[in-house]
């Protein structure tokens, strides 16, 4: 309230927009006790505390927002928008506060926008001046992860090449800068990898390219001889990283012209662009009011507003990226084997007790026993019955189940390797399921192999898609709350777009040939159990009689190498094209992973990959 505002929106992103964000940018979690990686917060002066979380949170949220809070479950018929709520709560006139960093400009016009329709003001506060005045020492520093460089062998692409693939756009949309913001799109630019952030290969950094230049804005306490040499040969110049705003503002005032993606460019940004733009105009207005005759030269300088060049360019990944995919999904296989020998002897011999944090320990030791092997690509997910209908259930010491021979047992987990990322969720059954079990897995079993094997014209947007990866489950009347696909970043972040597969018609972007999506369909039982079974794929060109109008057709290949449990597997509800698909998958895991192992692991991988037929 000292700040003069009747509510505090306090989103989950950093000032780059990122999913995953390091401790200090982790405001929302600080304010709310909830965890989970999507989600916005907002206090009222009244006494108000809502927090918007989609579905695949609503039952982690239940359990972690504290007294006082409510959870509004965002997606549901019944659940208003956080601007149509804000503006029923708040009296006329009534202001609105938002860390213009923390927003994307597209998402803070679309709230103004709805704001200024209901009487209410949205304005400027700077966190310093609210959560985090609150937090105080207790807020982490920021981190100082060192930067590497990410090979050519991996990268597939030199910076100047990326550089010149760059300007030309640039050079066709007749603009003087492209503003870099998104950590994963600076990584992808330069050809680095940082380790700022858990679980994502970057740095906290910001990216600028001119026509003739190239900054990257970073600590540069983070960067060591080799990196250094690195920018040096490749035409780019380290700078401090407050710098970006005012190098933004010093271009603007220039009269330069500036390419920014509003879905990914932070609100605070795009303002300093156009507040000096409005100041040359001004400036040139009053030029103009003395003067006769004004000529006009050029187009005016602006924001130019469009989706990032990068964006596209990254999602398809060219040879060498997709053979580090495959390299690293060879050695996460090997690793997955080794885990899943274990737990099984693990749980038959009963003498130590197995928790679900021994299952995320015991992957990071198999994965850690891998060539190139990072960290883990996100939290492990490995929920033991009721624990799995969590969809993003991360256990913890102070609260996690116990595997018995009698659990049903998710397990979504993944490794950043030196080449790739993985991202892959088997649920397996320890002892006997029951019928309700395997007819459920089953049917999702069906969706997996509907999406793998369905045929598609290029360009077809994901929505499109999804119901295939459903029709099974649909005909049971059963359902999941989460998208069934996302993009997957080459030795970058475990989620990407702007490709998805989801129910979401808003998501147009068409899939491609070269693009990496997840294949995840789902079910969930509250209080009882989950199911998921999770492959990513690679698109590639499919081999069709015709090609209808000289239309390219798509279909997937998975790239995760992984057996997927029989024994949860009714063989009866499988068609025999679906037998087909599930040996020939498993023919292949066993092909390429079992040179990579000997002895128990081996004897496992081999039982596991033998034919339904």
């Amino acid at each position: 309230s000292r700040r003069g505002v009747d509510a505090l929106v306090v989103p989950s992103e950093d000032p780059h927009q990122s999913e995953y964000s390091a401790p200090c940018f982790q405001r929302r979690e600080f304010v709310s006790g909830f965890s989970g990686t999507a989600g916005t917060a907002v206090v009222t002066r009244a006494g108000a505390a809502c927090l918007w979380t989609d579905g695949r949170y609503f039952l982690q949220a239940e359990q972690q927002l504290g007294p006082g809070w409510q959870l509004m479950r965002a997606g549901l018929p019944s659940t208003p928008e956080l601007g149509d709520w804000l503006a029923d709560e708040l009296p006329s006139g009534g202001r609105v506060g938002v860390d213009p960093m923390l927003h994307t400009a597209e998402g803070a016009r679309k709230l103004r926008k709805r704001l200024h329709e209901g009487g209410l003001e949205l304005v400027a506060v700077p966190s310093r001046d609210t959560v985090d005045a609150v937090w105080g020492q207790g807020r982490p520093a920021e981190p100082l992860g060192r930067v590497r460089v990410h090979p050519l062998e991996f990268a597939g692409q030199s910076v100047p090449d990326k550089l010149a693939a760059l300007r030309k756009e640039m050079a066709e949309r007749e603009v003087d800068a492209l503003v870099v913001s998104m950590l994963d799109e600076v990584a992808w630019v330069f050809n680095i990898r940082g380790a700022d952030v858990e679980h994502c290969p970057v740095s906290i950094a910001y990216g600028l390219v001119t026509l003739d230049q190239a900054f990257l804005y970073i600590e540069e306490a983070k960067l060591d001889a080799a990196v250094r040499a690195h920018l040096e040969s490749s035409g780019v110049e380290p700078r401090p990283y407050p710098g970006m705003e005012a190098d933004v503002q010093r271009l603007a005032r220039a009269g330069k012209s500036l390419m920014v993606d509003p879905a990914r460019v932070s609100f605070g940004l795009v303002s300093v662009a156009e507040e000096a733009y409005r100041a040359l105009e001004a400036k040139a207005a009053k030029r103009k009011k003395g003067a006769k005759k004004q000529k006009v030269e050029g187009k005016p300088p602006r924001v130019v507003e469009c989706t990032s060049p990068i964006v596209l360019a990254k999602a398809v990944k060219n040879a060498a990226e997709m053979e580090g995919m495959h390299e690293a999904h060879r050695r996460d296989g090997a690793a997955l084997a080794c885990f899943f020998q274990w737990l099984e002897a693990a749980i038959e011999a009963g003498a130590e007790p197995v928790t679900e944090m021994d299952v995320d320990a015991k992957l990071i030791e198999f994965r850690s026993q891998q060539a190139g092997f990072i960290e883990p690509s996100f939290p492990t997910i490995a929920g033991e019955g009721s624990n799995g209908a969590i969809v993003h259930y991360r256990p913890s010491h102070e609260a996690c189940h116990t595997v018995t021979a009698q659990s049903m047992l998710l397990v979504d987990s993944g490794g950043q390797y030196d080449c790739g990322t993985t991202d892959v969720t088997r649920t397996v059954h320890l002892g006997e399921p029951s019928a309700h079990h395997r007819e459920c897995f089953t049917r999702v079993l069906k969706g997996h192999i509907g999406l793998a094997t369905c045929t598609f014209p290029e360009g077809t947007a994901g929505f499109l898609l999804d119901a295939f990866a459903r029709r099974a489950l649909w005909e049971h009347g059963l359902d999941y709350r989460h998208g069934t696909g996302h993009g997957v970043g080459a030795a970058l972040n475990v989620h990407e777009g702007p490709h998805g597969i989801s129910p979401k018609s808003h998501i147009t972007t068409g899939i491609v040939k070269g693009m990496i999506t997840s294949n995840e369909p789902g079910y969930y039982e509250d209080g009882s159990f989950g199911i998921r079974i999770e492959n990513l794929e690679e698109v590639q060109e499919a081999d069709t009689a015709f090609n209808y109008g000289g239309q390219t057709f798509l279909g997937l290949r998975a790239l995760t190498l992984c057996p997927i449990q029989r024994r949860l597997i009714r063989v009866e509800q499988l068609s025999p094209r679906e037998v087909a698909w599930l040996d020939a998958y498993h023919a292949r895991v066993l092909e390429e992973v079992g040179p990579r192992l000997s002895g128990e692991a081996l004897a496992w991988l081999e039982r596991n990959c033998a034919p339904l037929a």
